[in-house]
C-alpha cells in the first residue's frame, strides 16, 4: 500500500483543526500517510530568527508531496500560512485547501493558491491527496 507524504499548515493557535484533520484521515483504513507538519509542540519553535524558522519549515515540508492547508478565515490574517504557501509553490508542491465544515467564511487567499479545494470530509481529502 502507498504511504503519502503530507505537510499540513495550520495555525499553531488552531490546532484543534489539525488535530480533527489528522483524525478524518487517520480513519480511512485504506489511506496511509506521513504527517511532515510542525505541530505546536514541534521543537522547530525553538528556531532562533524569522529565517531560521522559514528554513526548517522549508525543510519539513520538503519530502510531501502536497501541501494541505485549512482554509479557515483565520489563515487570511496568518503570516505563517501565506509563508507556507510561498514555500509549497516554490517547492513545486500541489496545494489542497480544505475548507472548514459549516463555515460561512473561509480564506479567499487560501483558496486563490489552491490547487484543489475540498470538503471537510474524509472521502473528498484522500482523493485530492492521491490525486497528486
Amino acid at each position: 500500500m502507498i504511504t503519502y507524504n503530507i505537510f499540513i499548515s495550520h495555525s499553531w493557535s488552531y490546532s484543534d483543526q489539525y488535530n480533527r484533520l489528522i483524525s478524518l484521515l487517520s480513519s480511512d483504513p485504506y489511506f496511509h500517510f506521513r504527517d511532515y507538519s510542525v505541530p505546536k509542540n514541534d521543537p522547530i519553535h525553538n528556531a532562533g530568527t524569522v529565517t531560521e524558522l522559514r528554513a526548517a519549515i522549508r525543510r519539513q515540508m520538503a519530502p510531501a508531496s502536497c501541501v494541505i492547508i485549512l482554509a479557515g478565515v483565520y489563515a487570511t490574517y496568518s503570516r505563517w500560512i501565506n509563508e507556507e504557501i510561498d514555500l509549497a509553490k516554490g517547492l513545486g508542491k500541489k496545494i489542497i485547501a480544505v475548507e472548514p465544515w459549516g463555515a460561512q467564511r473561509t480564506s479567499e487567499i487560501v483558496k486563490n493558491a489552491a490547487d484543489e479545494i475540498v470538503g471537510w470530509n474524509t472521502t473528498s481529502i484522500v482523493k485530492a491527496i492521491r490525486g497528486y
